[in-house]
């Protein structure tokens, strides 16, 4: 499905997402967070008091996002621990286990945590519709923004019990099926600014991709048309007015990675077979490599969300550089189709990465000025 409206940039800016300043979602936790979850986690708390200690820092981080000049607020993700086994595991047929070891990064390893499917996958009563539902209380005159792994991340990063599938052509479809529900389900609650998240995608960006895709006993041209196939299946029928994103990167763990490459071997179907809103980038450094593969962007309703600023440090970047960039992407996407943000999330587990929470709003006024400078 495809919106054929060409949106003016006053539309654009000012009623829906994504906006030329806009964010990836998850926000450094607070110190309180961090203390509660942990004295949940010994026992020293119930979960009611550790959910009032949630819902009053999120109300704080939505109200700083508001007054920065974001027009997208999302709650951080700070009722997670991970950007994605959160959210998996609450779907039927998926639970949570601890495997050998966690997720290898560069020169560094996550805690270990893993998810399996072993058994029929649903969406039913998940708790993340209670999760957007506050978020939505309190978003006012600001777009909520609801951020949830792409179906894509349970294939990548779920083990697949023989007992629950046997065949990757049922499980897929059932994935996406599961995902249907789950976009209607958010879209009833309110959400109209819906962004999957996506690290599959940089098994084709690298050579060490390429062993993994073997791994996986699939052939590169199979496993691309098997993602783009199970995203339209769970795309296919949406709401017209729920704007629905993907952001696309390569691993974002304590302001390190887990993958390189630039998007070339998967340009033509990121950029022109996902039925898709909007695209969220990762750009912000020459692991990302260049705009080159921006020329597969056919359509002109499909925003490009530019991640020039990097989340991984404090440091801001030269604005004039950032301009010269977006003028760079310029040449391959119209400007009006451009709009720019950190390059990933603060903090895509609870550890976050290594910069302070004032330097993230500095980054996040960063991406504010130069695109108000931008598209003036």
């Amino acid at each position: 499905m495809t919106q054929s409206t060409e949106w003016s940039q006053e539309t654009r800016t000012q009623k829906k997402g994504p906006y030329r300043a806009d964010q990836v979602g998850s926000l450094l936790r607070s110190e309180p967070v961090k203390k509660a979850r942990l004295q949940r986690s010994a026992g020293e708390m119930t979960a009611e008091q550790l959910r009032e200690i949630e819902n009053e820092e999120i109300q704080r981080i939505v109200e700083k996002q508001k007054e920065i000049g974001l027009k997208a607020v999302t709650d951080g993700e700070f009722r997670r621990a991970w950007w994605h086994f959160d959210f998996l595991e609450g779907l039927d047929g998926v639970e949570g286990y601890v495997p050998e070891s966690g997720i290898q990064f560069h020169n560094t390893k996550t805690k270990a945590r893993g998810i399996k499917v072993n058994g029929k996958l649903d969406f039913t009563n998940h708790p993340m519709l209670e999760d957007y539902q506050f978020l939505h209380s309190i978003a006012g005159t600001h777009t909520p923004k609801m951020t949830i792994p792409s179906p894509n991340m349970l294939f990548f990063r779920g083990k697949l019990e023989e007992s629950a599938y046997k065949d990757l052509d049922e499980f897929n479809h059932d994935v996406a099926q599961a995902y249907k529900k789950a976009i209607r389900a958010f879209y009833d609650a309110g959400c109209r600014y819906l962004q999957l998240d996506d690290t599959a995608w940089a098994v084709f960006f690298s050579e060490k991709g390429q062993e993994q895709i073997k791994a996986f006993g699939r052939k590169p041209d199979e496993l691309r048309q098997s993602f783009a196939n199970t995203i339209n299946e769970a795309l296919d029928g949406r709401p017209d007015d729920l704007t629905v994103t993907m952001h696309i990167c390569r691993g974002n763990f304590r302001s390190t990675w887990a993958a390189s490459g630039g998007y070339d071997a998967a340009a033509e179907t990121i950029f022109d077979g996902l039925n898709l809103d909007g695209l969220f980038l990762e750009f912000d450094d020459e692991r990302s490599g260049g705009f080159d593969p921006l020329r597969f962007v056919k359509r002109k309703d499909l925003q490009i969300v530019l991640g020039l600023i990097t989340s991984k440090f404090g440091e801001l970047e030269s604005p004039d550089a950032i301009k010269r960039r977006i003028e760079e992407a310029s040449r391959y996407v119209d400007l009006n189709q451009l709009c720019l943000s950190p390059q990933c999330g603060f903090a895509s587990t609870e550890e976050g990465n290594l910069l302070t929470e004032e330097q993230q709003w500095e980054k996040l006024r960063h991406v504010i000025e130069i695109a108000e400078d931008v598209w003036k």
